[in-house]
C-alpha cells in the first residue's frame, strides 16, 4: 500500500500542538469588518483548537 500523502489546504490551514492536538484559525476575520467590534476582532486573531469530533478525521487529511 503506498504511503498516505498530506493534504496540502488542510496542512496550510492546520498545525499540530507538542501534545497532538490539531490548531486553526478562526474564521470571519477576512472582510466585512466594520461592523465587527474591536472585541470581537481581537478574539477573532487568536488560534482555537479543532472539536474533539473533528479531530479524527483533520489527523487524517495531514498524514500524520
Amino acid at each position: 500500500m503506498p504511503k498516505m500523502k498530506t493534504n496540502r489546504g488542510a496542512a496550510k490551514r492546520l498545525r499540530k500542538t507538542g501534545t497532538g492536538k490539531i490548531r486553526r484559525m478562526r474564521a470571519n476575520k477576512s472582510h466585512i469588518l466594520t461592523k465587527k467590534d474591536r472585541k470581537r476582532k481581537r478574539r477573532l486573531r487568536t488560534s482555537t483548537l479543532v472539536a474533539r469530533v473533528d479531530e479524527k478525521r483533520m489527523k487524517r487529511l495531514l498524514a500524520c
